[in-house]
């Protein structure tokens, strides 16, 4: 890919699909009534939790990018450019080396947006199975709750060949630098773990695209 171009060929038969399900994809609430849903262009999301949950109460640390951003990205080798013009990329958004995001081919990537606004969304992992994945608002205690239609798991609607990895200062004063990262490692294989980086936490996010959204979203 750059991030999710790493497999073409799957996207276009991803947008086959889409094409004859996502506009027909429907789901009957308790009320009886019909959601109707719409098509979009890919969009992206990045989820914490078991892969093997069917729901789970953290959406609220769950994110969205509306476009790929893979080709937006800025690779490691040109981290110093990157610095050097304010930590603006050319695709116009901010570097924040308090935050940052690497993909499997060693792209320093945008932020996803956080919150995951509440919605339903219907999401795959470009392999055999596309479900409803519902996000619900926000409680009085900060908690979005998820869940996923027929009986899919998140690890079903997990594109395995995407990574994104988070990477924060491990401690306030530590440096926690892309520079720091090994580049031989790259690309890194699907289900394969992404670097460790000295002086930096790290988050793995799981990765599922999104092809259609309740009309009401």
């Amino acid at each position: 890919m750059r991030m999710f171009s790493c497999l073409r060929f799957v996207l276009l038969v991803v947008c086959l699909i889409i094409i004859m399900l996502a506009g027909a994809y429907s789901a009957r609430a308790e009320s009886g009534a019909q959601t109707v849903f719409k098509h979009i262009p890919m969009e992206y999301i990045v989820a914490l939790g078991d892969p093997a949950a069917n729901s789970g109460s953290n959406a609220q640390f769950w994110g969205l990018w509306h476009q790929d951003p893979g080709p937006r990205g800025c690779m490691l080798k040109d981290y110093e450019k990157l610095k050097a013009s304010g930590g603006i990329a050319s695709a116009q958004w901010k570097y924040d080396d308090k935050d940052w995001w690497l993909e499997e081919h060693g792209l320093i990537m945008e932020k996803p947006i956080f919150p995951l606004p509440p919605g339903k969304y219907v999401v795959t992992g470009g392999r055999e199975v596309t479900a409803l994945l519902t996000i619900h608002s926000m409680d009085k205690d900060g908690v979005e709750h998820w869940e996923l239609d027929r009986g899919a798991k998140l690890y079903d609607v997990t594109h395995l060949a995407c990574h994104a990895a988070r990477y924060t200062p491990a401690k306030s004063d530590d440096p926690c630098l892309p520079t720091m990262v090994q580049s031989t490692i790259f690309p890194v294989a699907p289900e394969v773990l992404m670097p460790s980086v000295k002086g930096c936490n790290k988050q793995e996010y799981a990765v599922l695209f999104v092809t259609g959204v309740a009309v009401d979203n």
